[in-house]
């Protein structure tokens, strides 16, 4: 089988899942991997057939996402390069004749699938604010966030044969074509080991509050993801600064008594599943993240902040224990049942005559791929 698979250039969790299951798929089918910004560099060094893409960008700006900068920014982009990089882009493909399309939240490559009428499969976290239903208590505070967020959602990829959402928490869905699978973690996380220490992972991109806060509570907190970050472990008070290391930051993830981070899908998904409580602090105008660390909360996973504070610090890590007793009846056999599922409707896809055809044959609504 011919794969076209896109992949969204912005967050880095995009890359790491997709790089799993086009790995998974290399084995018995033919796959060309279409990427922009972070995500093209990433997957270019671990994947053949990388073909570098424009993709969306986000304007950010004092802890948020600033709506009309990234509107503009991205209406440049369309008005620049976009235009001839498409016709060169379909004329490549064309030559190819891809059988089924996969896009992890990249447009390009579902507006190709639309265009040439090849059966189109999502696979990608944030499918989840559109799909499904959310209780009152998920979006409360922040219905405009939430409206607008599925707004783009659903322009980003309309009209897939399947939807296979990954996901942490039980929604029920509101659509048809609606596939709820695990989250794919990153073979390190998977074959990880969880042990429990009596340090703080945090994922910060260095907010002074933030990290006075850590510093003050005496709490052994060890740092990554800085802006700038820094070149060699630095020590200050019960903080330790790390460079940027893949090994080393799985060694301090497995090892930690929990997480203090965002509301990323990625890194709260690997803190679930080797069972490490999370205080989610989510990012400002970004509902996905908001969305993320509530249902965190609501599972007893952890804490939703949308601020630190002492006492949000002491709190959390007071009920620490509670949180580990929750986390221990989460069970995911890996990435076996979301990769099986995967395969599954593919296949399914690409056997169809066309796309129509797929989609009127979809699985029933609500249908989940179990976690074992």
């Amino acid at each position: 089988m011919r794969i076209l698979y896109g992949v969204m250039g912005e967050g880095m969790g995009h890359a790491t899942r997709s790089r799993v299951v086009i790995e998974h798929l290399l084995e018995h089918h033919e796959v060309k991997a279409i990427a922009s910004g972070g995500a093209y560099r990433y997957l270019d060094e671990h994947l053949p057939r990388v073909r570098e893409v424009l993709g969306l960008s986000f304007a950010m700006g004092e802890g948020q996402i600033r709506r009309w900068d990234t509107f503009l920014q991205n209406v440049r982009l369309a008005r620049g390069d976009l235009p001839a990089q498409m016709k060169e882009f379909f004329d490549a493909i064309d030559a190819w004749e891809p059988e089924v399309v996969v896009t992890d939240f990249e447009p390009l490559a579902a507006l190709y699938a639309r265009l040439r009428r090849v059966p189109l499969v999502a696979v990608d976290n944030i499918q989840v604010v559109d799909r499904c239903r959310h209780a009152r208590e998920i979006t409360q505070g922040n219905v405009d966030d939430f409206l607008l967020t599925r707004a783009v959602v659903r322009a980003m990829v309309p009209q897939a044969s399947e939807y296979l959402v990954t996901t942490f928490f039980d929604a029920p869905p509101a659509k048809q074509h609606t596939t709820l699978i695990p989250p794919i973690l990153r073979p390190e996380i998977v074959g990880a080991r969880a042990q429990r220490g009596d340090h703080l992972l945090v994922y910060s991109s260095g907010e002074k509050r933030l990290l006075d806060r850590l510093r003050a509570s005496g709490v052994p907190c060890r740092v990554y993801g800085m802006r700038g970050g820094v070149s060699e472990t630095v020590v200050d008070g019960s903080l330790t600064f790390r460079p940027k290391s893949n090994e080393g930051f799985v060694e301090d993830l497995r090892t930690a008594r929990a997480v203090v981070a965002g509301g990323g899908f990625s890194l709260m998904t690997e803190a679930i599943y080797l069972g490490k409580p999370m205080l989610a602090i989510p990012l400002r105008g970004q509902f996905e993240q908001v969305m993320n660390a509530r249902y965190l909360a609501r599972l007893g996973y952890g804490v939703c902040a949308e601020s630190i504070s002492a006492d949000v610090l002491g709190s959390f890590v007071e009920r620490l224990d509670e949180y580990e007793t929750t986390l221990a009846g989460y069970e995911q056999d890996g990435n076996a049942a979301a990769l099986r599922a995967i395969s599954e409707s593919l296949a399914y896809a690409a056997g169809s005559t066309d796309a129509a055809r797929a989609k009127s044959r979809a699985p029933k609504l609500g249908r989940r791929a179990t976690f074992g």
